[in-house]
């Protein structure tokens, strides 16, 4: 078997095994304690570049460190042959190391340059380093030279040569004056890669005598510079404008050879005039945009990281307006040995097999030389193991002792590579190097990564177990890296428990546990939403979050990307960020990312602030005329509120200063507006801005603008004539303002003439009013007015006439033939002629009638009642009288009205109302109850409406659970007023409805209600045994037995005590008996209504009140009380049309109503 090995630099030893026959590249054990006592051949772990160039004043220093068990010993060799370290004073070797320090103070610093190369050696093999050229810095003088000065005429052009000493490394090279100042480069002037300054053509202004060139070198950190050089450009005979040519590459082509990965550098300078311009292409292919960059003003192209693919021809062109010029550079690509594989360190276990493998490339292609420790491996001690296969070496049933370094050196003209390549033979039983009992936490749908690193030789074989008994198998959802690792692709809570991995080989066995716990995931549930908030209030942004209840999340708020400004207005709260007094600088983007140890969720949101718009500036007048100026202006910054209109005010500095008065608006996307003016203003104007929070600040006022005086363009408004008094006219309007005024002197022209009379308009000037009173006219006749504007500069348009009324007087006559018709007791209408037009003296408003009664027609004497006044509006003749008394004798005149009164009444009518029904009985009393019998006593109505013919008496019982008995009815005569009703049960609620009558019917009836017993309360309405009949028989044989009963239920009743009935209630529950509870929307019990102060609840199927009020108790489905204008009505059989509805009355043992004990005699005279 064969297996390959990976060393890692500085984790020591690679003990990682594989079981297949082919190596692979592991992980090396990372714990130290592993380490301790595995045997390793030399790592070389730091060594100097290739090529060293040294600073001759100060110390040369040749990295060269190495591990290995045990550790290395180290030697040099130097120019191919051994370096004895140890003779020469001047080198130090540091101590466990191979770093050679040169002192080469005081001494030549030649002597130490050559090609060096380290050994590191310990018993299982030899390790070499690369060879290290190592160079002196050298920064040699300027050679001696005299420079001519350089007169050139002007348009021509030029090089100046730099020329620099060949220094280690090579120079960087710049341009001065005397001054150190550097020299002005540009497209005409530019520096060559090697140094030499071009001039496409010069100008007069090239003449200068310090044109300098410097060197300065890096290690010794030098500068040099040339001599001056004298240019002199003359322009007496000027060189003439001519097509482009190239100074540098000369000829039509040139080539260029770079090495793969370094910088390719290609130059084009041309002459010409004008100065011509550079562009670059690569021809049949791109240039490598990614990689390639212009300098020196386009005539410098570089291309960085180059490889075979950027081979080709490159073409440069030169253009400018007589022509062009082309240069060709063909680049060729060549590549010093470059790694494609490089060989890697193996463990093998005896008996294995193993390959190394050298694989480069390059241009030429590299020769490959193996060695071993050090040796050709031709020339290394013979190994039947060993077979060398060009790029390849094959180790075949290693046994133990055989640990080896090889070397593999792969070289060509441009340079060589050289790797080292341990072969190590151990046996090792299994280690598990993952901690035990380490628990992983992912979350859910996540991969999860569940390790078990390991190292043996043979390499282990690695094994998973679930729970302890449920092997893992390679596939969906597991798979089982080459190292160990046991993946999970997409982890569910299902797979949360204890994992085992054991990793064997033919050495031993070894084992550990692991857990895995799958988490939920961090999700925010509210995100912050886009906020559009005015400048000064809060915005707040919420950030809910569901996790793992394990988990603690943190939240964390950035703005704009980065951390919130440390500033109190800034709340962070557990899930929302708060931002009060907000301002223009908190506008962004606000993140809210909520972390847990295992994962994180984030959201953003748009923070706008908007705010009232800035005052428009630079108010500009142009355009300007007698009666219109152009108004500019420059809008202000909107704050994120797009501005919707501006408004333009003006103070009229001349009539009303400080007085700012709106004049238009103008959209706003505009930044013009053409405003109308008026004469005689001066105008000062001020613009601001709307948007949508509000309207800015006023803008700074304009310059000021006058406008020359002029006539008036309008008259006076709501011009009127109105007569205040008999023999006048009032004439008034509204002045105009000093603003419509254009110009001083305002005056007004009143002028007015009588309508439909020929005769001519009478006028006055007058000033400073607003009315003017034309004396001595006729009473209300029509005028004709016109008011006119004048001022020092001519008169207004010609007035619009208006019509008005001189004043009114009080009308002359009253309405004739005044007639009445009486439709039924309580209306009537009345009919009159109307006065004539003359006569009403002013404008109709109407007819007033006065109408009083004078008495009932029953009555003797008259009552007179208040007058009473209907008006009838406009040009009417007749009108109705409601709300009459019936039976009644009324008089009334009718009154002509205009605004300034009313007329004399007409002649006084009188007329009659027929009868009506009367009103209610004014009492209704119930005197002397007996056991079997009631006194009723009722008044007569306060309104008989009529002659009285009688009353009608109906009365019904009512029983212990509210149900209405039969009605009885009685008719009475006018005179009669009190009955006597025997025959009556004793104990029992009747009910009684009175109502007098006319020849027109029955008026409105008035209830009462009384108990044929004398007890001041409510008798219980429970239903016990004493309701039976057969109970009833039982007290009348036993006499005395029902006087024991009495006397207990009555001292039963005193204490409050309970009687059992009421359990045998809830027992029976029949619902034709029992009491109806308030609580359901049912009737209660009934009570007695001596108590006037007691709560009326309706009994079972009442629904005519009792006192004419509707009482809301507890519910709305409450039912109103009988009272006198109640509305109940009788059928033609007598019977009583409605719901009955008594009055329950508290007990004074509240809480203990349903246990008091019946009365016997109540209950026997319960109506059935």
């Amino acid at each position: 078997m064969d297996r390959n090995r990976k060393w890692v630099p500085g984790f020591g030893a690679v003990l990682l095994i594989f079981l297949s026959h082919t190596t692979s590249a592991l992980e090396v054990p990372l714990d130290p304690k592993v380490l301790e006592g595995l045997p390793q051949p030399p790592t070389i772990t730091l060594q100097s570049p290739k090529d060293y160039i040294f600073d001759p004043r100060e110390n040369i220093v040749i990295h060269c460190e190495a591990k290995g068990k045990p550790h290395p010993s180290f030697s040099w060799t130097r120019n191919g042959t051994h370096f004895d370290v140890e003779k020469d004073s001047k080198v130090l070797m540091k101590p466990g190391s191979g770093t050679l320090v040169i002192d080469i103070s005081g001494e030549k610093a030649e002597a130490y340059e050559g090609t060096y190369q380290c050994t590191a050696h310990n018993e299982h093999g030899t390790a070499v380093s690369n060879s290290i050229f190592i160079r002196q810095s050298r920064s040699p003088l300027w050679s001696k030279e005299r420079n001519e000065a350089i007169v050139v005429q002007m348009g021509v052009s030029l090089v100046l040569q730099c020329r620099p000493p060949a220094g280690l490394p090579p120079p960087v090279i710049f341009w001065m004056d005397n001054n150190f100042q550097r020299l002005p480069l540009d497209k005409r002037v530019s520096q060559a890669l090697n140094g030499d300054l071009y001039f496409s053509n010069v100008l007069p202004e090239d003449t200068r005598n310090d044109y300098i060139c410097y060197a300065r070198f890096p290690h010794t950190q030098t500068i040099q510079q040339k001599q001056p050089i004298s240019v002199t450009v003359l322009d007496n005979s000027p060189d003439g404008e001519r097509r482009p040519g190239f100074m540098t590459p000369l000829g039509i082509t040139s080539t260029k050879m770079v090495l793969r990965g370094e910088t390719l550098e290609l130059e084009c300078i041309a002459d010409g005039l004008p100065t011509p311009e550079i562009s670059w292409q690569k021809d049949g292919g791109e240039l490598p945009s990614s990689r390639m960059s212009f300098y020196n003003f386009k005539k410098t192209l570089k291309v960085s990281d180059v490889n075979e693919a950027d081979a080709g021809d490159y073409r440069c062109t030169a253009t400018n307006k007589l022509g062009t010029a082309q240069h060709i550079i063909k680049v060729s690509v060549k590549a010093a040995p470059f790694w494609v594989s490089a060989p890697r360190n193996l463990i093998l276990a005896p008996n294995e097999t193993g390959i190394l493998t050298c694989r480069v490339n390059g241009e030429p292609k590299p020769k490959i030389s193996w060695f071993v420790n050090g040796v050709p491996i031709e020339n290394a001690p013979e190994d039947h193991s060993r077979k060398v296969d060009g790029d390849t070496v094959i180790l075949s049933y290693v046994q133990t002792g055989s640990s080896a370094v090889y070397q593999c050196n792969a070289s060509n003209e441009f340079g060589y590579l050289l790797a080292n390549a341990f072969v190590n033979v151990l046996a090792e039983a299994p280690r598990v190097l993952t901690p035990p009992n380490r628990v992983y936490q992912v979350i859910a749908n996540n991969p999860a990564l569940l390790h078990c690193a390991s190292f043996g030789s043979p390499i282990p074989t690695i094994t998973w177990f679930k729970d302890s008994q449920t092997s893992v198998k390679n596939g969906d959802p597991y798979v089982i890296h080459e190292n160990g690792t046991l993946e999970i692709h997409v982890a569910q809570p299902l797979h949360s428990g204890k994992y085992t991995c054991i990793a064997s080989n033919n050495l031993g066995i070894k084992e550990n546990h692991v857990y895995l716990e799958v988490k939920e995931p961090t999700r925010i549930l509210k995100q912050p939403e886009y906020k559009d908030v005015h400048r000064g209030m809060s915005a707040v942004f919420e950030c809910k979050v569901k996790h793992d209840p394990s988990l603690i999340p943190t939240v964390i708020w950035l703005k704009d990307n980065g951390e919130l400004p440390d500033d109190e207005r800034f709340d962070v709260d557990v899930d929302s960020l708060t931002i009060r007094d907000v301002t223009d600088e908190d506008e962004g983007t606000y993140t809210c990312i909520q972390n847990t140890t295992l994962d994180q969720d984030s959201a953003s949101a748009m923070l706008t602030v908007v705010g009232n718009p800035d005052p428009p500036t630079d108010l500009e007048l142009t355009d300007q005329t007698e009666r219109s100026v152009q108004l500019t202006w420059t809008p202000g910054d909107e704050h994120n509120s797009p501005t919707q209109k501006f408004l333009i005010q003006y103070e009229d500095l001349l009539h009303q200063p400080g007085v700012w008065v709106n004049l238009t608006d103008a959209p706003g996307t505009s930044t013009t507006v053409q405003l109308k003016l008026s004469p005689y203003v001066y105008y000062s104007f001020r613009v601001l801005a709307l948007n949508g929070v509000g309207y800015s600040q006023p803008s700074q006022p304009s310059s000021q603008y006058r406008t020359n005086p002029s006539a008036p363009d309008e008259n006076p408004s709501d011009v009127q004539g109105v007569g205040t008094k008999p023999g006048n006219l009032v004439i008034s309007w509204t002045p105009l303002t000093g603003f419509l005024a254009n110009g001083p002197g305002l005056e007004y022209k009143v002028q007015w003439r009588q309508k439909d009379v020929d005769e001519d308009w009478s006028s006055e000037t007058v000033a400073n009013v607003s009315q003017f009173v034309v004396s001595g006219t006729p009473t209300y006749v029509p005028y004709e007015i016109k008011v006119q504007a004048l001022n020092d500069y001519g008169s207004g348009p010609e007035p619009e006439v208006v019509i008005g009324y001189s004043g009114e007087d009080l009308p002359l006559s009253a309405p004739d033939s005044v007639q009445v018709m009486v439709h039924n007791s309580t209306l009537a209408e009345v009919h009159w002629e109307p006065v004539s037009f003359q006569s009403v003296r002013g404008k109709l408003q109407g007819y007033k009638v006065y109408f009083r009664r004078i008495r009932g027609l029953h009555e003797t004497e008259d009552t007179e009642q208040q007058e009473q006044v209907l008006t009838f509006s406009g040009n009417r003749s007749e009108g109705r009288l409601p709300g009459l008394q019936p039976y009644s004798l009324y008089n009334l005149t009718i009154r002509v009205l205009n605004i300034k009164g009313e007329g004399p009444p007409s002649p006084s009518k009188t007329f009659e109302t027929p009868e009506g029904v009367p009103g209610p009985p004014s009492f209704l009393n119930v005197v002397n109850p007996g056991l079997d019998s009631l006194t009723l006593e009722w008044g007569p109505p306060m309104n008989n409406n009529g002659r009285l013919t009688g009353y009608t008496l109906k009365y019904q019982p009512v029983n212990n659970t509210n149900e209405l008995g039969p009605v009885k009815v009685i008719n009475f005569l006018a005179n009669e007023t009190t009955i006597t009703l025997g025959n009556l049960n004793s104990s029992m609620l009747y009910k009684f409805y009175m109502s007098a009558k006319t020849i027109k019917g029955s008026g409105p009836i008035i209830t009462e209600e009384a108990f044929t017993a004398m007890d001041t309360t409510v008798p219980s309405r429970q239903v016990d045994i004493a309701t039976q009949g057969w109970f009833i028989g039982l007290m009348c044989a036993i006499a005395l037995l029902i006087l024991v009963l009495l006397i207990v239920c009555f001292i039963k009743r005193n204490k409050g005590g309970k009687y059992p009935v009421k359990e045998k209630e809830d027992a029976h529950q029949d619902p034709e008996i029992q009491p109806m509870k308030e609580d359901d929307g049912t009737f209660g019990e009934y009570r007695s209504m001596e108590s006037d102060t007691e709560d009326h609840k309706p009994l079972k199927g009442s629904r005519t009140p009792s006192n004419g009020t509707v009482r809301r108790d507890e519910s709305d489905d409450s039912l109103v009380d009988y009272g006198e204008g109640g509305d109940g009505q009788f059928n033609e059989d007598g019977s009583f049309i409605g719901q009955y509805s008594g009055k329950k009355e508290k007990d004074t043992h509240e809480g203990n109503e349903s246990s008091e004990a019946p009365s016997p005699v109540n209950a026997m005279n319960s109506f059935v």
